[in-house]
């Protein structure tokens, strides 16, 4: 997925996760408009539709969601479209009631940016959201997306409505096992990591270093302290959300990260999904 879209015609910078189709839809936590929060497994069994936008008060945004809202009342029951900005969820139920927005289930990501930062579509100089449109089957897998170039235009809806009909006649994929998408509770008692098996994951990971058999380890290096502190906050959102924390330091434009499981003391699985994480964030 690119990591740059247009404002028009100026380029600009998006951050966070790299999401491709065929993998693992992540999880994210964004707010309703009753501003309770809303998970995607909130959404188990349906295929879902998402489609992100700036904001309910420019023109496009606007008619993305009324266009979204009539195609979606001849949608299948087992389909849901979840539209997704940075508006306040006041705004949001504004905007709806006037509207009678019925078939969108229109949530916020203003909190953390959860959503932009774990789909790659949170916009580094506005704090917004890109204009994109994913399809996710009913087995979470990526199965769509559309990532609209340039700000002020409106997605290909066709295109759209053309991939849902073949992910309704096919509507769970299987994806090859590998670790988890998501760091998993790791209790005192469970064995850490043998060394061997470490170095073997490890291998495929640029960058990150073996310290003591106990801890991996990696710097990231940015253009000054403002980037460095950006790339600092993005891992610190991502953590939270896993229950797994990295030590990290900062000192001017580099970002040391270590990780390891203290409740084992060594180095688990978490560990690695943890750094696998930190680098699709583009550090």
């Amino acid at each position: 997925m690119p990591k740059t879209i247009t404002f028009k015609g100026q380029p600009l910078v998006l951050a966070g996760r790299n999401i491709k189709e065929g993998f693992s839809a992540p999880d994210f936590q964004v707010t309703a408009q009753d501003l309770k929060p809303v998970t995607l497994g909130e959404f188990a069994g349906k295929i879902k539709i998402l489609t992100s936008f700036p904001s309910l008060d420019t023109p496009v945004c606007d008619l993305q969601v009324k266009e979204f809202n009539k195609r979606a009342t001849g949608l299948d029951s087992e389909v849901v479209v979840i539209g997704i900005s940075k508006d306040l969820p006041f705004a949001q139920k504004r905007f709806c009631e006037t509207f009678e927005i019925k078939n969108v289930a229109v949530v916020s990501d203003y909190k953390t940016s959860s959503f932009g930062i774990n789909y790659g579509l949170l916009i580094k100089e506005l704090n917004l959201l890109a204009r994109s449109v994913l399809i996710v089957d009913k087995n979470n897998i990526v199965r769509y997306l559309q990532l609209v170039p340039e700000l002020t235009q409106a997605p290909d809806y066709e295109a759209v409505l053309k991939k849902l009909s073949e992910v309704i006649k096919n509507p769970a994929l299987s994806i090859e096992a590998g670790l988890p998408s998501h760091c998993q509770p790791c209790e005192g008692g469970t064995p850490p990591l043998p060394k061997d098996k470490a170095e073997r994951l490890l291998a495929g990971y640029r960058g990150w270093q073996l310290v003591a058999d106990k801890k991996i380890t990696k710097e990231f290096k940015f253009k000054d302290f403002i980037e460095a502190k950006y790339f600092l906050d993005l891992v610190a959102i991502i953590a939270e959300e896993q229950a797994h924390h990295p030590n990290i330091t900062i000192i001017y434009n580099k970002v040391k990260v270590t990780l390891t499981t203290h409740a084992i003391g060594g180095l688990s699985e978490n560990d690695f999904i943890m750094a696998r994480l930190i680098d699709e964030l583009g550090g």
